[in-house]
């Protein structure tokens, strides 16, 4: 039997013990949902130790289907005064199509079919019962309306015998509805008549059914925007935003599983004939956007084109995790102000400030459930997204209002801890300010000249440039470039040289990058402003997954060049 962890248990018991302070009204509503508690109880499981003992999941949720039938109820007898007799009930109407948009819930609502009558819709008896699953077929061809489908269910069997004993149901006229547009009398009205026309032409033993539709265009969404650090989904959200550190991945190279980093944003501001262009075109490495580096490629009209993704199925997985956690730890938080408030409550002399405090966590806490819990359903129902096409080594987007080149600074370091990464030595030349909403923007491109000159000192007092990324695979990391370039040779005998940037030599701090980092922009702050180091390709480590000890870059004004060569009117830093 499933088992609940004792963070979940905790934070159940309390809902259930002070409905005041996690409820919403009079009605015990969980402020709480089922998503929090799931998510709190994903981090416990994670944080408990093995073998500690766990209650089964039937003895610590049964409140909430207590709740969930005691709303259903509240909402029908506010809403419904009149059952249609042509209306499924609520477990046909929610279940009736189970199974046709895969292991989800996502199936559509059965407003009406014709044959309720004659063909009853079973419901699940004894210990072994199951909800009918159903997949859906093509069906006779003579109609091919836009909001009208033909169509046959087929019915599967019981678990281990799905095609054996499933069944082919009659042909079905699938009617789409918006939904709350169309009643079941309605529906029942209309389809009287569309039997006679198809056996006028045909068709035979037809059943019609309507379902609640709503029309969706498939092109991808547009990039999230990025929001203020006092909003609880600003890092969260990451993945999916315009900052720098997007994580892309190619169609023509899903099979095996590689990704990479964009680079950064630029503006084309005039085409070829001098026109102004409003297009804004991004950048990464040609082995992140293609897997034969050794082709030229250039995209013109007519040619097949390389799409690129918004998040390969890893980086969108771990980001749906990332949001879950964050939901979990929330949930963790709002059960703890609760007892504080609760154990301030209940002393003889009670500290009237305190209370105020902990019930102003309670709120922030919340409220942030609340913000994250729609950001989750906003994302889940996105997926990777595809809204991109290669150009060379460029990335077309369709977002230009975004594109604004900024590294984020996220929630992984403190400002304290950031600041004194970049400040190894006391009593250095101060460069690094930490900026204003964590985002800092890129200004500016680091010479030739000042790259072969640091400014700076590492902890051991050496000359060099404290540098940041932020990458698809390790976030933001801090390294070292020491002023000295190192030479590579590739696998095809192409000797290059290229900027070597190391560990920061911090203890406990991570490597500086890792697989799926390539494209990442490496940046270091002047005088409070950021600026381009150059363009991470590559690391190099001891094999397998060990953690890189030099990460290789491309030196930025070398890198901007190279792009000027083909948007020679390029514009890397305009603010939009």
């Amino acid at each position: 039997m499933a088992s609940v962890s004792k963070f979940a248990q905790l934070v159940v018991e309390t809902m259930k013990n002070h409905p005041e302070l996690l409820s919403k009204s009079l009605i015990f509503l969980p402020r709480l949902s089922l998503l929090t508690l799931q998510c709190i109880d994903e981090t416990g499981h994670q944080r408990q130790l093995s073998g500690s003992p766990a209650s089964p999941v039937s003895s610590v949720f049964p409140i909430l289907s207590e709740v969930s039938s005691n709303l259903s109820a509240i909402t029908f007898a506010s809403d419904v005064t009149v059952i249609s007799p042509y209306a499924p009930d609520e477990y046909e109407r929610t279940t009736y199509y189970n199974g046709i948009t895969g292991n989800n819930s996502d199936h559509p609502v059965l407003v009406y079919r014709s044959n309720f009558l004659t063909t009853l819709f079973p419901k699940p008896e004894g210990g072994f019962a199951y909800i009918p699953v159903k997949s859906v077929h093509q069906g006779a061809d003579q109609i091919n309306w836009l909001s009208i489908d033909p169509a046959r269910f087929f019915t599967h069997g019981p678990p281990g015998e799905e095609e054996k004993k499933g069944t082919l149901g009659p042909v079905v006229i699938w009617v789409g509805v918006i939904p709350g547009s169309t009643s079941s009398d309605t529906a029942h009205e209309v389809s009287q008549e569309i039997p006679a026309l198809l056996l006028k032409n045909g068709v035979g033993d037809a059943v019609v059914e309507w379902r609640e539709a709503v029309p969706a265009r498939l092109v991808g969404p547009p990039l999230m925007p990025h929001v203020g650090s006092h909003d609880a989904t600003y890092y969260v959200r990451r993945f999916l935003t315009a900052l720098l550190g997007i994580s892309l991945a190619t169609e023509g190279m899903k099979f095996e599983d590689a990704q990479g980093t964009l680079t950064l944003w630029f503006h084309k501001n005039k085409d070829e004939d001098g026109n102004p262009s409003s297009n804004v075109y991004g950048v990464s490495n040609c082995h992140v956007l293609r897997k034969d580096t050794t082709v030229k490629y250039e995209h013109k009209g007519g040619a097949a084109k390389f799409h690129v993704r918004v998040c390969g199925m890893r980086r969108f997985q771990r980001g749906i995790d990332e949001i879950r956690k964050a939901i979990g730890d929330q949930g963790t938080l709002a059960d703890l102000w609760t007892r504080e408030i609760v154990k301030l409550r209940a002393k003889e002399k009670q500290d009237a400030k305190a209370i105020r405090a902990n019930q102003r966590n309670l709120d922030d806490a919340n409220e942030a459930i609340a913000d994250l819990e729609a950001l989750y359903d906003e994302v889940r129902g996105t997926g990777p997204t595809l809204n991109s096409t290669a150009t060379s080594a460029t990335l077309d987007t369709l977002h230009p209002s975004r594109s604004t080149s900024k590294a984020e600074h996220g929630s992984k370091y403190t400002p304290q801890e950031l600041t004194a990464l970049f400040y190894p030595l006391d009593g250095g030349p101060t460069t690094f300010m930490f900026p204003e909403e964590r985002k800092l923007r890129i200004e500016g491109c680091a010479t030739r000249e000042e790259l072969a000159n640091p400014e700076e000192f590492d902890a051991e007092g050496q000359r060099c440039f404290i540098v940041g990324k932020y990458g698809n695979t390790t976030d933001l990391t801090v390294g070292r470039y020491a002023g000295l370039v190192s030479f590579l040779l590739n696998e095809v005998g192409i000797e290059s040289v290229e900027l070597g940037i190391y560990n920061s030599g911090v203890k406990n701090d991570e490597g500086f990058s890792a697989k799926g980092d390539s494209g990442s922009l490496v940046w270091h702050a002047k005088r409070g402003k950021a600026r381009i180091v150059g363009q991470l390709h590559s690391g190099s480590n001891k094999g397998g997954a060990t953690t890189n000890h030099v990460t290789y870059c491309s030196p930025g004004w070398y890198f901007l060049d190279q792009v000027r060569k083909k948007f020679k009117h390029a514009d890397f830093y305009r603010f939009t």
